[in-house]
């Protein structure tokens, strides 16, 4: 018997939350990349992309009841490119699980299983939850015993709860091209990252996965850390196949792009065709030879991790950051000349006085970069901070992380992109607990 599993985009709402990521609809790789992997078992897999066709839940429980799935799979996060800055709450995928209800079994995947399963199956009503990289551990579901499977954490028939010890982990040489042959392209619209830029279309891509660097505020601990790279003939046939149909900009989703000695033969590839690409790095990635292959490769707009201007402040963040801030400032400053748009990130730190701040952000406005407000950092339950201040995660380890959080900023000031009156976690959830 062949299994059919329905993975549900939801149709994202943000409202009072402490969200850090982008609010428009992007591609959902990870239920892509896991379709792929179900297919190649030789089961059925179709995604119901709610964000993109923004669909009501109505809608979409219409349209999967139709599809009648053995296995109904939710994020808890919206798209790869935001597992390491989710919104705390698992608001969304209760309120979709609840309202999809059938008798399929519920799977939740993304960053709030990985670090706290016990807590996710409760507040969520999840069948299954899959810590880590969710696409080889869903396509073994309809045919491993589920115990034997990495990362799978599940309730079984009488109710007791198994706990995987160990993380779902994806040989990323094993994702092929996607060939986008049943999703929607033509209605995704979102360019991420670009600004002032005119009219055209937008997708994302995965080249790489991972981050040798080990920065305290960074949320990739439980999922996507160790460093790996797809191979370059599959990611350009995979741009290729966007770009027939009608994309003329890729962003790339790696948490940090140009670390793998394969990215200057993947930008070589992309400066022989017709599209544009964004990024984030570290800027101590490159030098002036390199940017200026960046710049060869169409590339319109990259963000880059600067954290301090300080080298104690990045030395607290553990950012281990090869040059001093002259350098960043100049190799900033050189990718200004081949990129539109330039974008040096910062944190909130101790050791960084606001004048100075001010000061530095000016220079650099003056060469066209833009420089973020510092922003605070919000102790997500993988990352490092979190295991600083509190210890390993526990059940209450977001209610923890959240309450912090708020309560340490509320007067300082939040994210600018940010809710300034942000909801309590609980008050968010309460309505949708189990």
């Amino acid at each position: 018997m062949t299994a059919r599993f329905a993975l549900v985009n939801p149709n994202w709402s943000f409202t009072g939350s402490t969200y850090f990521g982008c609010r428009d609809p992007h591609i959902p790789l990870e239920l892509l990349f896991a379709a792929q992997k179900i297919r190649a078992k030789g089961n059925h897999a179709a995604v119901f992309d709610a964000q993109t066709e923004d669909l009501t839940l109505a809608e979409t429980r219409e349209q999967v009841a139709r599809y009648d799935p053995d296995f109904l799979v939710i994020p808890s996060a919206p798209s790869y490119l935001f597992w390491r800055c989710p919104p705390p709450e698992l608001r969304v995928p209760s309120e979709w699980f609840a309202g999809l209800e059938g008798q399929a079994k519920k799977v939740l995947i993304g960053p709030h299983g990985s670090a706290t399963p016990r807590a996710a199956i409760r507040k969520t009503g999840a069948d299954v939850i899959i810590k880590g990289e969710c696409e080889d551990a869903l396509a073994g579901l309809a045919s491993e015993p589920w115990e034997m499977l990495d990362g799978v954490c599940f309730r079984d028939s009488s109710g007791r709860e198994h706990f995987s010890p160990g993380l779902a982990v994806v040989d990323m040489k094993t994702l092929a091209a996607l060939d986008f042959a049943d999703y929607n392209v033509e209605k995704h619209w979102h360019r991420h990252h670009v600004f002032n830029q005119g009219d055209g279309r937008g997708a994302e891509i995965e080249f790489s996965r991972g981050c040798p660097w080990n920065c305290i505020f960074c949320n990739k601990q439980l999922f996507r850390n160790k460093f790996r790279e797809r191979d370059v003939d599959a990611v350009l046939l995979e741009i290729d196949r966007l770009i027939a149909r009608g994309v003329d900009y890729i962003y790339f989703i790696d948490e940090i792009f140009g670390v793998g000695k394969n990215t200057l033969r993947l930008l070589e590839g992309i400066a022989q065709r017709n599209v544009r690409i964004g990024f984030q790095s570290r800027i101590d990635l490159w030098n002036e030879e390199k940017l200026d292959l960046v710049g060869r490769a169409h590339t319109i707009s990259a963000e880059f991790g600067i954290e301090s201007i300080t080298a104690a402040g990045r030395d607290e963040l553990n950012k281990n950051c090869s040059i001093n801030t002259e350098r960043i400032y100049e190799l900033l400053v050189r990718a200004r000349q081949h990129i539109p748009w330039v974008q040096a990130n910062l944190i909130l730190t101790e050791h960084d006085k606001r004048d100075e701040i001010r000061s530095w952000q000016e220079r650099m406005k003056a060469e066209g970069v833009w420089v973020s407000e510092p922003v605070p950092m919000y102790p997500f339950p993988g990352s490092p901070l979190y295991l600083q201040l509190f210890g390993p995660p526990d059940d209450q380890a977001w209610e923890r992380a959240h309450h912090y959080y708020i309560s340490t900023f509320e007067t300082k000031g939040y994210s600018d992109i940010q809710e300034q009156r942000p909801k309590a976690l609980e008050e968010m959830e309460r309505n949708t607990t189990l």
